[in-house]
């Protein structure tokens, strides 16, 4: 008698089980992924931080989750750390801001088109708040922010564009941004406030490199 463990059924069974199993793996490894390109495309993304203008909070190759989720859900407020896209006058040959900004302030007006590149800001006024800047520290509605982030190469006259003393309003729907590092940013201040529908998300984490992952 054959034993039907080791003889020719158990050796089909066991091909159709292996098969089987192969095919499941695929499966497995396709809805891995299919889910992760949707987490990506839709809920959250990395980015890598190019440049020293978000330093010391980020530093350049340093990598960073962002939710674009939450943004589409509420307002951003004052202090968030935001990846969008910025005008086309930060990044162009064209004019650099939508307007010709009055002698002593920030651009108060960006150019109506939207660049594709990414930026990494910090949301430091709202839609009706009145930013002015002094030695790199905002004066918002009057008073100075509370700002332990920012780095002081304003301080030290090692920067540029630090004072615009005139206060503008940041338009409805927009938000002014400005990296931690006043004095080596390109920000609002030269191509003025975004709107709201160029967001593309809040920087939540950091997770590389290993030893300044944590929560922004």
């Amino acid at each position: 008698m054959t034993d039907e463990a080791t003889g020719p059924v158990g050796e089909k069974s066991a091909r159709r089980s292996g098969r089987g199993s192969f095919i499941e793996l695929i499966v497995i490894v396709a809805v891995a992924l299919g889910l992760a390109l949707l987490i990506q495309a839709f809920i959250i993304k990395p980015f890598r931080i190019p440049s020293e203008s978000m330093v010391p909070t980020l530093q350049i190759g340093q990598r960073v989750l962002v939710n674009r989720v939450g943004t589409h859900f509420g307002d951003p407020s004052v202090g968030d750390v935001l990846v969008f896209h910025p005008p086309t006058g930060a990044v162009s040959d064209g004019p650099q801001c939508g307007e010709t900004p009055k002698d002593g302030a920030a651009c108060a007006k960006a150019v109506r088109t939207e660049a594709k590149e990414n930026f990494i800001k910090r949301v430091v006024g709202g839609p009706g708040d009145r930013i002015a800047i002094r030695r790199g520290r905002v004066i918002r509605n009057g008073k100075l922010a509370d700002e332990p982030f920012v780095y002081p190469t304003c301080s030290t006259g090692d920067g540029a564009g630090c004072d615009f003393p005139v206060a503008i309003t940041v338009p409805p729907g927009h938000y002014f941004m400005m990296g931690d590092n006043r004095g080596q940013s390109d920000d609002s201040r030269f191509w003025g406030p975004i709107p709201k529908d160029w967001i593309i998300g809040g920087a939540f984490a950091t997770y590389w490199p290993i030893k300044r992952i944590g929560f922004l």
